[in-house]
């Protein structure tokens, strides 16, 4: 498995954690991952990392499609590919009806129909083809009007990675169909199937395979022999993410957890959030549910969950280190690669 970490985005105040990247660089990561939500975008940070760093990858985790037309993703990626020496993976996404209709302006109107156009728009655009395209959403030039297609100044770059963040099994089928990589968030590693099974499924439409498909999913390390303060910390996010991630008729961070068995958890912790009772739903986050999300506890304990990743078959273990200051964060760091190292070299000795 390669490594990845996930620095999120910024509150109130603009931040990005420089040193702690460069101690992932300098520890063999692979790719770094920030995110986007209504407050700081995911592009511009990595600009920033670009310029700091020589060989980790610069992933966007996700860029927002409501944001943006795809002529605009295309322009964003092969600038920052250029910029970084071709270091750019590039997240698509495509937010959920909340933030799409009350940030955007846009209307969530064919979420799956829309995906896949914009990835066609942009390897079109990133190949160096003209951008003519006659879609259901979109259609390049605009008919009826004075546009013409028109090729990209920039250098063609055809090959940039594109990993989609995808739950819903037919986007997830679409992901298989079209992306280099999926971003998996709401994943536990003893229900890989419900999201690797639909994305195999498109994977064979389009003559492929799962294993051509980086599987990049993870989630937050931390270590400690008090087990139970660590569930606290952590149970109040995915309470956030049952409650809050989308409204009551679309939250497909809740759905994903429903089909991997936690309907009715999922369900109530739902209802206590939307009901404004925040802490009353953390405290129904079951102590498995935190588990098998994260990478917490004991160090045989996280060694242990490392392993239920590989074997699992995910290809890319992205990681949130833990830490309540910079220091611990980093030793978090360097403690997981170890941990991830020893794992691979049991694979080797095993002969897998």
């Amino acid at each position: 498995m390669k490594l990845g970490i996930s620095i999120g985005y910024s509150g109130g105040r603009v931040e990005l954690p420089v040193d702690f990247v460069l101690e992932a660089e300098r520890l063999g990561y692979d790719s770094v991952w920030t995110a986007e939500a209504y407050g700081s975008d995911a592009v511009t940070p990595l600009a920033y990392l670009a310029a700091k760093t020589t060989r980790i990858k610069l992933g966007t985790g996700i860029m927002q499609l409501a944001g943006r037309t795809p002529a605009m993703c295309a322009m964003t990626m092969s600038t920052l590919d250029a910029l970084s020496g071709g270091r750019v993976l590039v997240g698509l996404g495509l937010s959920g009806p909340q933030v799409v209709e009350g940030w955007h302006g846009v209307r969530y109107t064919r979420p799956i129909r829309r995906l896949r156009e914009v990835i066609d728009i942009v390897r079109i655009i990133s190949s160096g083809e003209k951008s003519a395209y006659d879609g259901e959403i979109f259609q390049l030039p605009l008919p009826g009007g004075e546009g013409k297609a028109i090729r990209s100044r920039a250098k063609p770059q055809p090959n940039i990675p594109i990993y989609l963040a995808t739950l819903s099994p037919n986007s997830l089928e679409l992901t298989g169909e079209v992306a280099d990589g999926w971003l998996g968030t709401s994943f536990m590693p003893e229900h890989a199937d419900v999201f690797f099974e639909h994305i195999e499924r498109g994977a064979k439409k389009a003559g492929r395979s799962l294993a051509d498909i980086d599987l990049a999913v993870g989630g937050a390390v931390a270590f400690s022999d008090d087990v139970d303060s660590l569930l606290g910390r952590h149970r109040s996010g995915i309470a956030f993410t049952l409650g809050a991630m989308g409204s009551k008729q679309h939250n497909f961070y809740n759905a994903a957890f429903r089909r991997a068995g936690y309907d009715e958890e999922a369900l109530a912790v739902q209802r206590l959030w939307l009901e404004g009772d925040r802490e009353g739903a953390a405290k129904l986050v079951p102590d498995e549910m935190v588990t098998q999300v994260n990478l917490l506890g004991t160090e045989e304990m996280v060694r242990e969950r490392i392993r239920k990743y590989r074997d699992a078959g995910v290809t890319t273990l992205r990681l949130a280190p833990d830490g309540r200051t910079l220091g611990e964060r980093i030793e978090t760091l360097g403690r997981a690669v170890d941990l991830v190292r020893e794992v691979a070299a049991e694979a080797v000795a095993a002969g897998g």
